[in-house]
């Protein structure tokens, strides 16, 4: 990382990056040209290692990326505020990125995405329509390598 002062290096921390971010991006290989996408996600962390789920239509671009190659970059930040610095303009944020390879999962571990996803959306235990999952991809991407940065004013 080119700011090495800015970087975020406490797993805690950029779990919290992760937990006060209300959309990732995922990024894919299109042709000719990257895709991205905002998303609504949820994730989960175990043994040092991040997780994180999101869902969408079992048809589109999106999947059709994604099942031509699943590995796949994913953004999450939080906009605090414009600063000014003399002379200049900058921002106080903080940012996620993480790489890894985007799997669609089925049955109690899709229903365990959507619960994440819920809980992250701030609607924990929503009763939806589980019937929806039928036509509904769920995916979790295991991320294997990520960097968190911060710029504080």
């Amino acid at each position: 990382m080119r700011r090495s002062d800015r970087e975020v290096t406490d797993f805690n921390d950029i779990t919290g990056i992760l937990s006060r971010s209300d959309t990732i991006r995922l990024g894919l290989r299109g042709s000719p040209y990257p895709y991205i996408v905002p998303l609504s996600f949820g994730f989960e962390t175990k043994d040092g290692h991040i997780s994180i789920y999101f869902h969408g239509a079992k048809e589109g671009l999106k999947h059709e990326l994604i099942r031509a190659d699943n590995r796949v970059c994913v953004e999450a930040d939080i906009f605090h505020q414009y600063v000014e610095v003399p002379g200049s303009l900058s921002t106080a944020y903080e940012s996620f990125i993480g790489f890894g390879k985007a799997l669609l999962v089925n049955g109690d571990e899709a229903e365990k995405g959507m619960a994440l996803l819920l809980d992250h959306c701030r609607h924990p235990g929503m009763d939806y329509n589980r019937t929806a999952l039928d036509v509904t991809a769920v995916y979790r991407v295991d991320i294997e390598s990520f960097t968190g940065k911060r710029r504080t004013v």
